[in-house]
Order: structure tokens, then sequence, then C-alpha cells
């Protein structure tokens, strides 16, 4: 018996329901504001390796939130600094999380 194969014009094409940064994003979040893991430094961790990149890219709550994580969580200057950057990109792009942190970081 022969088998045909099914050309690729015939089987269909499922779009993305969600994009792989916005998903990292919506992880990360999670792990985030899951209250059974808020004190987790492995889930901190996790949350901040998924949104180092989408905050790179430009993605705004990815901005803000790794810049919060970053200003309270990191021990030394360097890392407080790109926290703190981050939330100044992510203020200035509107995100109101970010100006609120600001603007208890700066008093």
């Amino acid at each position: 018996m022969k088998f045909r194969s099914v050309s690729d014009s015939v089987t269909p094409e499922f779009p993305r329901v969600t994009s792989p940064k916005r998903f990292s994003v919506r992880v990360a979040e999670w792990l985030l504001d899951s209250p059974r893991l808020v004190d987790s430094l492995n889930a901190k961790h996790l949350a901040g390796r998924l949104l180092k990149q989408p905050a790179r890219e430009g993605v705004v709550i990815a901005q803000s939130r790794l810049g919060q994580l970053m200003c309270r969580e990191c021990g030394n200057a360097r890392d407080r600094r790109i926290g703190h950057d981050l939330l100044r990109q992510a203020a200035r792009a509107g995100d109101l999380r970010a100006q609120q942190e600001l603007g208890l970081i700066e008093d």
C-alpha cells in the first residue's frame, strides 16, 4: 500500500496564541505574585532570568518587574543601579507601578 504525503499547502498552520516573550513575562509575574513562592529565592532568581530578555527588548512590564526585583533583592550597588535604570525606563513609558516605586526609592 502506498502512502501519499500531504503537501504543505494542505496542512493548516495555527497562529500562536502568545509570543514566547509574553509567555515568559506571565510566568515570571506568576512566580513573583504567588503567595506560596513569595519568599523563595529560587523563584525570584528564575523570574529574573525570565524577565531579562523581554526587558532588554523594551517590554515595559518586564522592565518594571525586573527593576523592582533588582532594587529590592540584590545586594550589590551595580545591580541596584541597573534596577533603578530599568524602573526609570518603565516609568517614562507610563508604567504606574514603576512610577510609584521610583517615588519610594527617591524619597
